[in-house]
C-alpha cells in the first residue's frame, strides 16, 4: 500500500498528491509515468511523474478530475493509501548534453514539463520556459517553473494573467530575439504540440513532444495510444512517450482522439451524477 503524504488542489479541477513510494522514487526520471489504482477494484490510471525525491522516497503526481477514475482517486485524503502504484514506466526524457533548451507547457501538461525543466536546470543548462493556460484560475506550478527557469513567459488565452496570447507566439518571439536552442521540448494538448512543432520546423530546431495525452491503459494492449511517427506505427506508452515532433502525424492522432470525445462526454456526465449521489 502506498500512503498519500500530501494532497493539494492546484485549481478547481487539478490535484497534486505526494505518495510514499521509495522503490519508484529510486529509479524515477522526468518523462516517465506510473500506473495506479485507488482501490482493489478501481480503474487503472496512467499518470506521468510530476516530481520525485529519492532521499525521502516520495513521488508526486498531478491529475485532472475528468471521469470516474480520477473522481474516485480524489476522494482519498492524506494518510490514506493507494492500492497500486507501479513504475517507473516509459522512456525518460533525454536531457544529457543539452546546454540551452526551451520548455513549452500547456495546461495540465505543465505537470509533465516541470520535472524536465528542473532536471535541466540542476544540470546547469540554460532553461527558458513558456507555459500557457486558458485563464488565471487554471494556472498551476508558476512558482515552481520560475525557480528553475532563466526566463519564464506566462501566457493566458484571455490575458487574465501574464501575457495575452498563445505559447507559439512567445516561443517564436524568443527565437527571433536570437536565442539558439539545442532543443525545444513541448508538452500539452495535441493541437498545441502540433503548432509548436510547425514553428520550430521553420527554424530547424529539434523538437521533442510528449504523447502522454493519448495514453489509456499504459501497456500498449488497448491500442488507444497508437500513432504514426515518420511513417511507422508507434505506441506512446511502449515506444515513448517522447517523440520527434517534426515526424509525428498529429492530424491522425487528433482524429483518433476525437473518436472518443462523445464517449468521454457521456462517461464524464455519468461519473458526475454518481459523485453527486455519493456513490463514488
Amino acid at each position: 500500500m502506498f500512503e498519500i503524504l500530501e494532497k493539494r488542489a492546484l485549481n478547481p479541477t487539478v490535484v497534486r498528491m505526494t505518495v510514499s513510494a521509495p522503490r519508484v522514487a529510486r529509479k524515477a526520471e522526468p518523462g516517465q509515468f506510473i500506473i495506479l489504482r485507488a482501490g482493489e477494484n478501481s480503474e487503472r490510471i496512467p499518470l506521468t511523474i510530476a516530481d520525485y525525491n529519492r532521499d525521502q522516497g516520495t513521488v508526486t503526481i498531478i491529475f485532472q478530475i475528468v471521469g470516474a477514475g480520477t473522481m474516485e482517486l480524489n476522494t482519498l485524503n492524506e494518510g490514506e493509501c493507494l492500492h497500486d502504484f507501479v513504475g517507473p514506466l516509459g522512456t525518460p526524457t533525454h536531457t544529457e548534453g543539452l546546454k540551452k533548451v526551451c520548455i513549452v507547457g500547456g495546461g495540465v501538461g505543465c505537470a509533465i514539463a516541470y520535472p524536465v525543466a528542473k532536471k535541466l536546470h540542476e544540470a546547469g543548462a540554460v532553461v527558458h520556459s513558456v507555459v500557457g493556460f486558458r485563464s488565471k484560475d487554471l494556472v498551476i506550478l508558476e512558482d515552481e517553473f520560475d525557480s528553475v527557469s532563466d526566463e519564464l513567459r506566462m501566457m493566458t488565452d484571455d490575458g487574465s494573467h501574464g501575457q495575452k496570447g498563445l505559447v507559439t507566439a512567445a516561443l517564436e518571439e524568443l527565437i527571433q530575439n536570437g536565442n539558439q536552442y539545442d532543443e525545444v521540448i513541448a508538452i500539452g494538448p495535441l493541437v498545441m504540440m502540433k503548432f509548436v512543432s510547425q514553428v520550430t520546423k521553420k527554424y530547424g530546431i529539434k523538437t521533442i513532444v510528449s504523447m502522454n495525452p493519448i495514453m489509456i491503459d499504459g501497456t500498449g494492449m488497448c491500442g488507444g495510444c497508437r500513432l504514426t511517427v515518420g511513417g511507422e506505427t508507434k505506441f506512446a506508452c511502449v515506444d515513448g512517450p517522447d517523440f520527434d515532433g517534426h515526424l509525428v502525424d498529429f492530424d491522425e492522432a487528433m482524429a483518433r482522439s476525437g473518436m472518443y470525445r462523445d464517449f468521454e462526454a457521456h462517461a464524464r456526465e455519468a461519473a458526475c451524477n454518481l459523485f453527486r449521489k455519493g456513490e463514488i
